[in-house]
């Protein structure tokens, strides 16, 4: 993966939902040129994190067995725009729909509105994508588990 987008999971409940956080840093290279001297974290790259964060919830809720592929984006809502130096805090929630996972989800900062999206997503078998126990590693890293 390119970009890892989730720098902290502050939260896992099985199965249902998941809170995370995404730092911008004016050293990441998608705001070179998003904009020329007025930097912004690009709306898709917000899309992406939410979809990361799935791919956490899927996986820490299925024992590192399955992660998530997007589908299909419902809806996607751009309210604001996040900058250099904004903590962006990532809380989404799954239902079932029709044998389909479902994703919805928000992002903000200081409490502020950036966006809002829903996306279906197929759940695929993690050891066709990455190595489980890479997996389990970086995830006990985000959350904070090995006290790095």
């Amino acid at each position: 993966m390119r970009y890892l987008l989730i720098d902290h999971i502050t939260e896992v409940n099985s199965g249902a939902s998941i809170k995370g956080v995404k730092n911008v840093a004016m050293s990441e290279d998608f705001l070179e040129w998003h904009f020329p001297k007025n930097p912004i974290m690009p709306g898709v790259m917000m899309l992406e994190a939410m979809v990361q964060l799935a791919g956490w919830l899927t996986a820490a809720s299925s024992d590192f067995r399955d992660w998530v592929l997007p589908t299909s984006v419902r809806k996607c809502n751009f309210y604001r725009v996040a900058l250099p130096g904004d903590q962006v805090e990532i809380e989404l929630e799954v239902t079932e729909e029709d044998g389909k996972k479902v994703f919805k989800g928000i992002s903000k900062v200081n409490g502020k509105k950036l966006t809002r999206a829903e996306f279906e997503a197929d759940v695929v078998p993690l050891s066709g994508i990455e190595d489980e126990k890479d997996v389990r590693y970086h995830f006990k890293v985000l959350t904070r588990e090995l006290g790095v």
